[in-house]
């Protein structure tokens, strides 16, 4: 059983809080805040002697997703809520609050909820600057060593059927889009055996070492055989990784993003590393 706080929450005050969820890092930062901090602990809902503040209920309007702007949203909500409330209030006359299985639910929802508030306030006050920024971009485009490939193919299930393939390109290299009616991969087959731009790591080993070989413009002379079947490949260009990489302006929020999220796992390491935690199975 988990320890938990001498002030136990009430049910109802429970009820509330799993209501409310917490906001998480990824909340909806759209949502406009037109009360004022006053306004917001102005009493929205009073059911017996439960209190909902305006700034809690504009809260669960928040976790309400593609159903805040539909009418009568902020009543359905409401509507919602007391029920939630009343029967809670009477699960605590019953004493319902007392047993072991709602307070261990009360606990975990406690770390949940202080958790979910810890990333959200680490986000907001943890902003890197544009040289932290600059740092992690240049680390990508290091990382981006090596080449991207666009290339096409045809799977068959034998050898001789690519085989066969190989004698008709061999004849007429345009005719790749006819023979790839032949392809036993449907995806592909739909955009003319098109695999687009990919990373050699993306596929299988076998794939991707033929491909390497290849010249721009040319195909496998060979079947290639991986665990799908047979392949015929032939290699449409070739780029440099790092050319795939967005302007530094066009992804500064997404490495802000992995900027944050790699000093929170240290700073998550490091506390866990002070921690005493102990495991039973």
């Amino acid at each position: 059983m988990l320890n938990r706080n001498s002030k136990a929450l009430t049910v109802a005050a429970l009820i509330v809080s799993l209501a409310i969820s917490a906001c998480s890092k990824n909340a909806d930062k759209g949502v406009a805040q037109a009360a004022t901090k006053e306004d917001k602990t102005k009493a929205a809902l009073t059911v017996n002697e439960t209190v909902v503040t305006q700034g809690e209920l504009d809260m669960i309007m928040r976790q309400q997703p593609g159903e805040r702007e539909q009418p009568g949203a902020r009543q359905h909500v409401i509507d919602n809520l007391e029920l939630k409330i009343l029967a809670a209030q009477d699960a605590d006359k019953r004493g319902l609050a007392k047993s072991e299985e709602v307070q261990d639910q009360i606990a975990l929802s406690k770390i949940q909820i202080l958790s979910q508030s810890y990333v959200k306030d680490y986000f907001a006050n943890h902003k890197p600057t544009d040289e932290q920024l600059k740092a992690e971009y240049e680390k990508i485009k290091a990382e981006s060593s090596g080449n991207e490939f666009h290339a096409r193919h045809i799977l068959v299930k034998t050898e001789d059927e690519a085989k066969a393939i190989i004698a008709k390109l061999n004849k007429d290299p345009n005719s790749f889009a006819e023979l790839n009616k032949q392809s036993q991969d449907p995806v592909a087959k739909a955009k003319g055996g098109d695999l687009g731009w990919f990373d050699p790591k993306m596929m299988v080993p076998e794939f991707s070492a033929a491909v390497a070989k290849l010249e721009k413009g040319k195909f496998t002379e060979e079947p290639v055989k991986t665990t799908f079947g047979y392949h015929v490949i032939m290699l449409d260009d070739i780029r440099p990784k790092a050319d795939s990489i967005p302007p530094f302006e066009q992804i500064k929020p997404q490495l802000a993003q992995r900027v944050q999220q790699e000093d929170l796992t240290k700073t998550l390491d490091a506390l866990k590393a002070k921690a005493k935690i102990e495991v039973r199975s």
